[in-house]
Order: structure tokens, then C-alpha cells, then sequence
């Protein structure tokens, strides 16, 4: 009688290998980024790009921020500046693996806690947000700038799109998965 006894499990088969999905390329820079203050500081002045050279407009972001807040690291890079520039406590850091000429962040009015040529990894405290003077904000807040070569950019384009989300988290259908 060589078949399966009465009551006896039918013969289960392996399931099918499982295919996993893609891995989806981030650069790595992309994921080794931080706000500069707290965590999704409120923007109190956007980027406003100049029509020239010396026109008027903003060249940074101006983010919410206590006096005496830390003022991090956006991205690693090297201190290239820290000190006073027209009264205001200033630090600049040159991002790197940003190409040439290297994107260079600033940060104002800030108390240094650096140094020019200190290496910084992203969230590094670089200063404390220094109290809000009578020519920028009313309130405390960072000045938050970013610069290739002499062109001035928008700093918020260096966040990846998941630290400038705002609400909750969405969690979405997944092609294929039932």
C-alpha cells in the first residue's frame, strides 16, 4: 500500500520564490541631511531670488527659531567661515561632494561653536542662534542661505522631500502586493 494513509496531510509544495522589488537609487548625500533648527521649523520669509545681482530680494530662508537654539549642520562639509560680518555672528560651511565650485551653506546670526577648517557631519552643532537684532527678524530666527560660486540658491532644495513634508504620513497602496 504505498500511497498516503486515510487522514493523512496532502503533500505541500514550496510557494513560489518571492521577486523583491527594486531597490529605488537615493544618493547617499540626499539622505545624510538635517534641518538646521529643531525639527520642521516654521519658515518665517521664503526665497525670494533677486532680478539681479545687487536687486532686491532674499537670498536664504528665514526659520523659526528660540534664542540660544543649536544651529546644526545641514549636510557634511568643512567650516570655511566663522565670524562676524556686518555685526552679525555668521558661519559658512562648504558642503562635501557637491562639485565645483562647492555648494556652501550659511547660517546667521549665530555664536559660533566652530572653527574654520573644523570637519562637520550633518546635525554637528555649528553655533547658537544668537537674539534677534533690530535689522532682521522681529523674532528669533535663522537666516539659513546657500551659495554656489557667487549664485545665490533656495537652502530648502538641499532638504530631501520627506524632512519638508508637513501632516501625517500617508501610507499608500503597493502595486502587486494583494
Amino acid at each position: 500500500m504505498g500511497g498516503r494513509g486515510a487522514g493523512a496531510p496532502p503533500p505541500v509544495s514550496a510557494p513560489p520564490p518571492v521577486t523583491p522589488a527594486p531597490a529605488i537609487p537615493v544618493p547617499a548625500l540626499a539622505l545624510a541631511r538635517t534641518w538646521p533648527v529643531g525639527v520642521r521649523p516654521t519658515v518665517l520669509r521664503g526665497w525670494e531670488p533677486p532680478a539681479s545681482a545687487y536687486g532686491p530680494g532674499h537670498r536664504g530662508v528665514d526659520l523659526a527659531a528660540a534664542p540660544g537654539a543649536p544651529v546644526r549642520a545641514v549636510a557634511a562639509g568643512r567650516v570655511s567661515f566663522a565670524g562676524p560680518v556686518g555685526g552679525l555672528g555668521v558661519v559658512s560651511v562648504e558642503l562635501a561632494g557637491t562639485g565645483a565650485p562647492p555648494l556652501r551653506t550659511t547660517y546667521q546670526s549665530v555664536r559660533a561653536s566652530v572653527h574654520k577648517g573644523d570637519v562637520v557631519a550633518p546635525g554637528d552643532v555649528v553655533g547658537f542662534l544668537a537674539e534677534p537684532g533690530p535689522r532682521h527678524c522681529p523674532t528669533g530666527c535663522l537666516h539659513w542661505g546657500l551659495r554656489r560660486g557667487e549664485a545665490y540658491l533656495d537652502p530648502l532644495s538641499l532638504l530631501p522631500p520627506w524632512l519638508l513634508r508637513r501632516g501625517p504620513s500617508r501610507l499608500l497602496p503597493v502595486p502587486g502586493a494583494p
